[in-house]
């Protein structure tokens, strides 16, 4: 199955997880954090508005700036912070699409073929599941979904567990390789990430 870099696939949402408390970075909320003079979520948004043709954001502070960005934002069904398996839930549970394609809030160069990778490899392995590995470990909240799971998810996050490595065990997985682009799933997880200068060596690694 050949990739078309430049297709906007109508039969996946793509949703920016943005609903966690960033105990790293102090409890910020990280998508509306400065990074080379603009909150991450703008460095994130275009690079996923470029690939689908539908958006959601998952947040839960905040939800008027987020709106501001023009798409759907969804707040978590349950209270609390769960993790990012409560967000993949609830937007499973909304969207009308076959597929949900799930991508952090703090990855300002996440590749720019992520979905049409997820989808062709989710088809081809006739998964429920794909997610990226970039050569070197899981990147677990990189992942295309099938329409449907919301319940498993919920069931899982009542009995106690977190782990989105776990959960995706217990359904038909598959991964997409990642390894010739590692460094595009940089992400900032602590306040020395944000440091000037840090998006001119990002740039030269990529």
């Amino acid at each position: 199955m050949n990739i078309n870099y430049l297709n906007k696939f109508a039969d996946v949402t793509g949703v920016i997880l943005a609903g966690g408390l960033a105990r790293r970075m102090g409890g910020q909320d990280k998508g509306l954090i400065d990074y080379n003079g603009r909150p991450l979520i703008e460095h994130v948004l275009p690079r996923l508005t470029a690939q689908v043709q539908d958006v959601v954001i998952n947040a839960n502070r905040n939800l008027d700036i987020y709106a501001n960005y023009g798409w759907q934002v969804i707040k978590d069904d349950l209270d609390g912070f769960h993790g990012p398996l409560a967000g993949m839930a609830t937007c499973l549970a909304r969207v009308k699409t076959p597929y949900l394609a799930t991508v952090p809030c703090d990855t300002p160069y996440m590749p720019s073929d992520l979905i049409a990778r997820l989808r062709r490899d989710l088809l081809a392995n006739d998964a429920e599941i794909c997610v990226a590995h970039d050569g070197r470990r899981i990147q677990p909240v990189f992942a295309l979904l099938k329409a449907g799971l919301q319940d498993s998810i919920l069931a899982y996050l009542q009995d106690g567990d977190h782990r989105t490595d776990l959960w995706f065990s217990r359904h038909r997985l598959t991964l997409s390789d990642f390894s010739d682009v590692p460094d595009a799933f940089f992400n900032i997880n602590h306040p020395e990430d944000i440091m000037p200068g840090n998006e001119t060596r990002m740039r030269n690694a990529l």
